[in-house]
């Protein structure tokens, strides 16, 4: 694996010399803190000249986007995955979401939950019409259970972290950021089976434009780089 990396770290090296452009990307809250910060630092490092703009959202609003041209590639988490016309997609890694409460939310502490014990609590929920929440909708149906009705929509890590600390709120949260933010005592994991909820990681892009867009296809190369990198760390 070391081996593999030494020969992309050169790839990109080469590749890098001459490029200059610009990259846009569209990506999903609960992936964007966990691989853009370090794939963008190798790209930049490569070759400083080229620019990146980065937009969040959920994917039913950045997918247009992609398909007209303002964005160059959509990084999201995948639920019923299907082929799209003239969309390239490539999994990139899969990373469990966990359920997640405020460290002193009266259920931190239990360890023998079932869902029918979280259902009347407040949740904070993705968007009404994202892919996300209709996943968490088809997991509470799977559990026998109407979804929760006393919700809060939100998409920013940062705001959902300061509402379970304001109030007794559930969400969910990668498990990587979970437990970066459990050890740091803010949050604690509950043990809820998440079925594999929106735990694949995929990269979609125009399938005419890598080849045409030299920034695009040295940013796909250290994407790559970053998801190994990702995969080899416990």
């Amino acid at each position: 694996m070391l081996g593999q990396l030494d020969r992309a770290a050169f790839d990109i090296e080469a590749m890098a010399s001459g490029v200059s452009g610009a990259v846009s990307i569209g990506v999903v809250s609960s992936v964007a803190p966990t691989l853009l910060p370090g794939a963008i630092a190798l790209f930049k490092s490569s070759t400083p000249q080229a620019s990146v703009s980065v937009s969040e959202g959920h994917f039913v609003e950045l997918f247009p986007r992609l398909e007209s041209g303002a964005l160059d590639i959509v990084i999201a988490r995948t639920w019923q995955p299907q082929e799209l016309p003239g969309i390239d997609q490539k999994t990139l890694f899969s990373e469990p979401i966990v359920v997640v409460a405020g460290r002193n939310h009266p259920l931190a502490q239990k360890h023998d939950l079932t869902w029918p014990d979280v259902a009347n609590c407040p949740w904070i929920f993705p968007q009404a019409n994202s892919v996300a929440r209709k996943a968490l909708d088809a997991l509470f149906a799977a559990n026998g259970l109407t979804p929760p009705a006393n919700t809060i929509a939100s998409l920013s890590l940062t705001l959902n972290l300061e509402l379970m600390r304001a109030m007794p709120a559930l969400g969910l949260m990668p498990q990587r950021l979970a437990q970066i933010q459990s050890t740091r005592g803010e949050i604690a994991t509950l043990p809820l089976d998440t079925r594999g909820l929106l735990s694949e990681v995929r990269c979609f892009c125009r399938a005419d434009q890598i080849e045409q867009n030299g920034a695009l296809s040295l940013f796909m190369k250290c994407l790559e780089q970053k998801t190994e990198e990702l995969k080899t760390i416990p």
